[in-house]
């Protein structure tokens, strides 16, 4: 009986400090994870505007608010999440694969700023850079989010520096996060 009242107050203890955590924040997989869903969410967006032939300046404000949102997205990723993960998880080429992944996107980015959405090729690249980001994102949530999750970093204090860093780079750029999400 004295067992059964110990694993209880550990288990007890246990959840305790679980749910003690996750009210101190948001964990880094949950911040990465909403970017996710926000940017796919602007490639909708805008795939609605190729199909319903929208003005070009539309097309544009979207395509350049996605490039920004992957840009920042991918800076904070390499500079804190990648370093950590890949120090942390056992499959480390899955952080190699993940940058080699970012390079190509980023080069969609640059060839997507460099135009104009009148330039023929436009909405494709948008398209194929939404194919692209979509592929990369089922292989970041399936295989190197859950190694990370498993590797017990802390979740919390990465994702506040993840937050930071994305404030700080969106201040950078002209945009606050205030005006971010005004924005949408």
């Amino acid at each position: 009986m004295a067992t059964a009242k110990k694993a209880a107050a550990k288990k007890s203890t246990r959840s305790r400090s679980t749910s003690a955590s996750k009210s101190h924040g948001p964990d880094a997989i949950k911040l990465l994870t909403a970017d996710h869903r926000e940017v796919k969410a602007l490639f909708q967006q805008y795939q609605e505007m190729v199909d319903h032939e929208a003005e070009d300046q539309e097309k544009q404000e979207i395509a350049d608010q996605i490039c920004l949102m992957l840009t920042v997205h991918a800076q904070i990723e390499e500079e804190l999440f990648y370093p950590a993960a890949k120090e942390a998880i056992k499959e480390p080429d899955l952080v190699n694969e993940a940058n080699v992944e970012h390079a190509s996107a980023k080069d969609l980015i640059a060839q997507i700023q460099e135009s104009d959405p009148s330039d023929e090729m436009y909405d494709a690249k948008v398209k194929v850079l939404g194919e692209y980001i979509d592929h990369h994102v089922k292989e970041e949530e399936g295989e190197l989010f859950p190694q990370v999750r498993k590797a017990r970093l802390d979740m919390t204090a990465l994702a506040e520096q993840l937050q930071e860093r994305k404030q700080a780079l969106m201040t950078e750029m002209g945009l606050g996060m205030d005006e971010e999400a005004e924005a949408e």
